[in-house]
């Protein structure tokens, strides 16, 4: 007779749960950690690209969609980017080197689409045109040319379009949206303050009134006409026209269809992609096509044996406070901050080249940089190389170098202030049926709640603190240009110039691009010989993992970039553009704290 069991006493059977709990949780984190590892380790294989084979007769693909932003992306963004891109930086290299590289024949240039902005057009045409000095063909072939991409496309020896295709040449145009009437439905005043002076400081009337201000319509109709102009006169001098016919075609739209660009002379044939290919091998000699961004990793991976060096600085994106985490992109005030401290400490580097790219941000961020800029300034030659966009912050903390490069087709100035408080005091208890009440120890105490109007005292404040703060940047800015206050304040008060005006107020130095910057900081260093140092240093894939997921900061930054992440998975490409570009706006002006010295608008590839 078998002997019966006796069943478990609720303390074992407690116990026995609990050593199961304890191992499945020991193997879930072990089964986890393994994935972890297995993932960084297949994210960071594909980081490390074998080197591209080049066959005499290589035909270099340069394709405008996979340009984006300065700075190539690496570690866990790169990973996880759709399409394999280049930084602007990198793909100008690779275009100068192929100059003089035997094994390359010539150029075909692809308009998929635009990831960069006018200024870095300019920048990528010019690097273009050094090609073509080396008397290689450059073959343009596209579907569809956008604006931007046919000015750079413009100067080739033979453009192409699909028989079926168009030239969207059109002129420029600028919109603005204005959120006044809604916000008023849901019950939302925003609480504008900036310096009585500072009319051309427009960021924050999208959200107080329902139309263009007409200082902002005036600055706006200013930079489009000097942008256009830059682009019509490099078309018309590439196309052998009269910039009088450039605008005609515009005008009339009698570019636009296939048939009417091949009669208007803005393009040379009608034909497919395979054609091209054909034209390629049997005229040029082409015998194989090589994307940029591989030929580019060749060029980078190529060692330069010299012991001096130039540092380049990139700050791109919205200026903030404290450092990046993960893979977010923006100025970060501490991260550059320790950048120019690096360049400086670091005996191999004679120069810094800051590269700024930004519409500007927080203001206590900008402060910080301007002071580094200064420090850095006094040890070695500080050059400014400006791209798509160099304004408010991103220009207060270029004025203090030594010389300040831009393109004539960057936005630059917006020297000025703002700050914004909603007050949601209807939209919680007419809305939602929500009330506030206050206790408080002073009179203004409760002065700056986001559920009433400023308080007569805060709101008084908060105008000296942007007055304060406007004085402030405009001194700084008569210091670094050598100019007096009200020489400055004459060409300031929030207003947006591109380079090529800005050359004319004293705003910018001298025209060109990040080579030309390179080249007056090494004849300020007094070097023949040099190579390139980048910073802020490049976190790998497993850095970029550890500070997304992990304790990196705080609760709400990580639950973000989840979020942000989980997001971007799901979402197609130009969906994801416009949200974030959206977040990223409505994050500046209304929870970012303290002032903003932001660019009144957003600039919208075309």
């Amino acid at each position: 007779m078998e002997k019966q069991r006796k069943p478990l006493s609720f303390g074992m059977t407690m116990l026995a749960t609990a050593v199961g709990v304890v191992i499945v949780s020991a193997l879930g984190g072990l089964i986890s950690f393994l994935m972890m590892i297995a993932m960084v380790a297949s994210l960071s294989s594909m980081d490390k690209e074998s080197a591209a084979v080049l066959k005499d007769g290589t035909i270099l693909t340069v394709d405008l969609a996979k340009i984006s932003g300065d700075r190539s992306a690496t570690g866990l963004q790169a990973s996880l980017s759709e399409t394999k891109t280049i930084g602007l930086v990198d793909a100008e290299n690779a275009i100068r080197a192929a100059a003089n590289d035997d094994k390359i024949k010539g150029i075909l240039l692809k308009d998929g689409g635009l990831g960069i902005s006018w200024g870095s057009l300019t920048e990528l045409r010019a690097a273009l045109e050094d090609f073509a000095a080396s008397e290689k063909p450059i073959v343009a072939y596209a579907t569809t040319y956008s604006q931007g991409g046919y000015y750079v496309a413009s100067l080739s020896d033979r453009i192409c379009l699909h028989p079926s295709g168009m030239i969207d040449f059109r002129g420029m145009g600028a919109e603005v949206m204005y959120y006044k009437d809604l916000l008023d439905k849901l019950g939302v005043e925003m609480q504008l303050i900036r310096p009585e002076s500072c009319a051309y400081k427009s960021a924050g009337e999208v959200y107080t009134l329902n139309h263009m201000s007409d200082a902002n319509r005036e600055q706006i109709r200013a930079y489009i006409a000097s942008i256009w102009r830059t682009a019509t006169d490099a078309i018309a001098v590439s196309r052998g026209m009269e910039v009088l016919d450039v605008n005609r075609i515009a005008d009339d739209l009698s570019g636009f269809m296939a048939d009417g660009a091949l009669a208007q002379r803005l393009a040379d044939t009608l034909c497919f992609e395979e054609d091209v290919r054909h034209m390629l091998k049997e005229e040029y000699g082409g015998k194989q096509l090589l994307p940029m961004e591989k030929y580019a990793s060749n060029v980078k991976k190529t060692p330069n044996k010299a012991k001096e060096a130039i540092a380049v600085i990139y700050a791109q994106g919205n200026v903030m406070d404290g450092s990046s985490k993960g893979f977010n992109e923006g100025v970060y005030g501490d991260d550059i901050v320790k950048a120019l401290r690096q360049a400086v400490d670091d005996d191999d580097v004679k120069a810094i080249v800051l590269r700024v790219n930004s519409p500007g941000g927080q203001a206590t961020a900008s402060e910080s940089m301007t002071h580094a800029v200064i420090a850095a300034r006094e040890k070695k030659p500080v050059i400014v190389s400006m791209g798509d966009l160099a304004a408010s912050a991103g220009y207060e903390m270029s004025c203090m170098a030594d010389v300040i490069v831009a393109q004539p087709t960057t936005i630059t100035g917006s020297i000025g202030v703002f700050g914004t408080i909603p007050n949601v005091g209807k939209l919680m208890s007419q809305k939602l049926g929500l009330n506030t009440d206050t206790v408080s120890t002073n009179r203004n105490a409760a002065g700056l709640s986001i559920y009433r109007p400023l308080s007569p005292a805060a709101k008084a404040l908060w105008t000296k603190n942007v007055e304060d703060f406007y004085k402030v940047f405009v001194g700084r800015v008569a210091e670094g240009r050598h100019m007096t206050y009200d020489e400055v304040h004459q060409i300031a008060r929030g207003r947006v110039w591109t380079g090529a005006d800005a050359i004319g107020i004293g705003l910018v130095d001298t025209l060109g691009g990040i080579d030309l910057a390179l080249s007056i900081a090494a004849e300020k260093a007094s070097l023949s010989d040099y190579k390139v140092k980048e910073f802020p240093k490049e976190k790998d894939t497993w850095t970029q993992l550890s500070e997304l997921f992990g304790e990196s900061g705080s609760d709400d930054l990580n639950l973000l970039s989840k979020m942000r992440l989980a997001l971007k998975w799901k979402m197609g490409s130009g969906e994801w553009k416009v949200l974030s570009s959206f977040e990223q706006d409505l994050h500046f002006v209304t929870e970012s704290e303290g002032l903003q010295a932001r660019l009144p608008f957003v600039i919208v590839k075309d």
